[in-house]
């Protein structure tokens, strides 16, 4: 349920309504936007009288909220969220761009391609140090050493580092991370999600291979009921019929994820194609459809990559392809 307040409320009395609300047992999610103060209820609505609501003095309208998701709703919080990590925002018109390799390799790569990466117009730079793989014998990566090689690569390039978090085990050594990035097949570690929603940061959510967005909004929903409203959607691609390419980008769930979700919404083309010759054109379409970011795999020498160098742009390419990014987003903006 949500209680959309009249304009120009005083203060004391929505902190009135709120704490009578709350003695009703209901979590109260306090949105106020430029034109309007909205009130998310969460809880036990089935005792709550909506027509005593409705008519008190500062009360403008109640609505009931059918979707099972409700921090994250639209409705529940009608402008976009932006989310801060340290100076850089995403969300509410900020386009973040972040790159890097899928593995980190050894100090020296991960510093090369950050540099590279921020010269290009990368704002974060992501690299695995945990990396779940299909087979037990693939790379699993350099686990607390890649995360001490991606502190040095932000001591040196400043850029915010985003990396994947696996278990909640390892939580101790992402203390320091700036982004927890849930990967795929993580979407609905239910467990991990409270863990990281009680801890704070910044969390990067992909989408699993074969859910529905209404899946992927419950699992952000399970980190926000935690108490951190700090979540990044991530459109990755889907398990379909495709037979050439990895996985099939579904661009249709940008606008969708917008008009449900007021979370920011950031696209990986370089896992829902899984050949670097088909980031760059997916990359653009997912811009022209209003993303509020892309992450792209790039990668200092791709053919001796120790994980998906398929699908990893050179660095030379990651910089012509910023530039290709800059003109769509000037180009929808008219």
């Amino acid at each position: 349920m949500i209680v959309v307040l009249k304009p120009n409320v005083a203060a004391e009395k929505r902190d009135q309504l709120v704490e009578w609300l709350k003695t009703m047992g209901l979590g109260v999610h306090i949105s106020e936007g430029v034109y309007q103060t909205v009130l998310g209820l969460i809880g036990d609505i089935s005792k709550v009288d909506a027509d005593l609501i409705g008519s008190l003095e500062i009360v403008d309208s109640v609505k009931r909220v059918s979707e099972t998701f409700k921090c994250c709703n639209r409705k529940f919080h009608p402008e976009d969220t932006v989310v801060s990590v340290g100076d850089v925002k995403i969300g509410g018109g900020n386009f973040c761009l972040i790159a890097g390799p899928c593995s980190v390799e050894t100090e020296e790569q991960i510093v090369s391609v950050a540099k590279s990466v921020k010269e290009a117009g990368a704002k974060m730079l992501r690299g695995g140090a945990f990396k779940p793989r299909t087979s037990p014998y693939d790379f699993q990566g350099l686990k607390a050493t890649g995360i001490e090689f991606l502190k040095i690569a932000r001591q040196e390039t400043g850029l915010p580092i985003v990396t994947e978090i696996m278990s909640v085990s390892d939580l101790p050594l992402f203390e320091d991370i700036d982004v927890l990035q849930v990967g795929a097949r993580n979407m609905q570690n239910f467990d991990l999600l409270r863990e990281l929603g009680q801890m704070g940061k910044p969390v990067l959510l992909k989408r699993g291979l074969a859910n529905t967005l209404k899946e992927l909004l419950m699992s952000a929903e399970y980190i926000m009921a935690s108490g951190n409203e700090n979540v990044i959607l991530c459109e990755r691609g889907i398990r379909t019929y495709s037979d050439y390419l990895r996985n099939t980008l579904d661009l249709s769930a940008v606008p969708m994820l917008h008009e449900l979700s007021h979370l920011p919404v950031i696209v990986d083309p370089s896992h829902a194609t899984g050949l670097a010759r088909m980031v760059p054109p997916m990359a653009l379409a997912a811009t022209a459809c209003g993303c509020d970011g892309l992450i792209i795999e790039v990668h200092n020498d791709p053919v001796h990559a120790l994980c998906d160098g398929a699908q990893s742009l050179r660095p030379e390419e990651f910089a012509a392809l910023v530039k290709k990014v800059s003109a769509v987003r000037e180009a929808v903006s008219c």
